[in-house]
């Protein structure tokens, strides 16, 4: 065993990261190429990056929709989808004992989509029925957590559910951009994250989480953001759905 040569300030949270073999292993040894540990600090090193973006990959959607105080183009059902499927997500992962490396951005970002999906309905002159969804959301959430009020074999059903509900989320977007040939108020940064972030997660899952469901759920995850990315990049210059009538009208005169 090699003598530690780090500071305990900096070594420890490696090791509360990565593990104390692991840190043995890459740091104290330099065998940074052993493919089991280079494998799991990756994954740790992603996963962390994840939950730490998480933080903030909605805030310049949020700050978007404040600044135009319009909601254009954002389709209200992706968020309420996307909400419920964080929920569950984060309850069921927080109920099997998996890493909070794994799945923790699904509380940041859970708590802006809710954020976000208020503000569309008070925008949109329904601010009660924000009040009443979003205390009956965080009503749901708590009893997710609660094992007397949903079981074990309920948490797991409702995770399966959870796979084709991130594919819900995203077809009311995805749709709208192709029917309106316009991203509107969508912010590019939120969905190029979106993308990454969850090709990075489906490489935490593969290495950390021996769980058929997640590894779906990630897969399906990267397909439906990928096409969402995708579309962002299409119509990147394209005009409002009005401005290219009125552009149109011009050319006809």
């Amino acid at each position: 065993m090699s003598t530690p040569w780090l500071p305990s300030i900096l070594r420890n949270p490696l090791v509360a990261l990565i593990g104390e073999s692991c840190t043995e292993t890459l740091i104290d040894n330099f065998d940074i190429f052993e493919p089991k540990c280079l494998r799991h600090a990756l994954s740790k090193g992603l996963g962390l990056g994840i939950v730490i973006g998480g933080c903030i990959v909605k805030l310049p959607q949020l700050f978007k929709i404040l600044n135009s105080k319009s909601v254009a183009g954002i389709s209200l059902s992706s968020y309420v989808l996307e909400l419920l499927a964080n929920a569950i997500t984060l309850a069921y992962n927080y109920r099997k004992g998996y890493s909070f490396t794994t799945y923790g951005e699904a509380l940041f970002i859970g708590a802006q989509n809710l954020i976000i999906a208020l503000l569309m309905l008070l925008l949109t002159g329904r601010a009660t029925l924000g009040l009443v969804a979003g205390a009956s959301m965080l009503m749901l959430t708590y009893a997710l957590f609660d094992a007397s009020l949903v079981g074990g074999t309920m948490i797991s059903t409702l995770y399966g559910l959870t796979i084709p509900l991130v594919i819900s989320s995203r077809i009311p977007q995805i749709y709208t951009i192709h029917k309106n040939k316009y991203t509107g108020q969508l912010s590019a940064f939120a969905v190029f994250n979106y993308f990454f972030g969850t090709a990075a997660r489906l490489f935490t899952t593969l290495v950390e989480v021996d769980d058929t469901l997640v590894l779906v759920g990630a897969v399906l995850a990267v397909i439906a953001n990928g096409v969402l990315a995708a579309q962002m990049v299409y119509y990147w210059n394209a005009a409002a759905p009005k401005e290219k009538y009125r552009l149109a009208s011009k050319k006809n005169e």
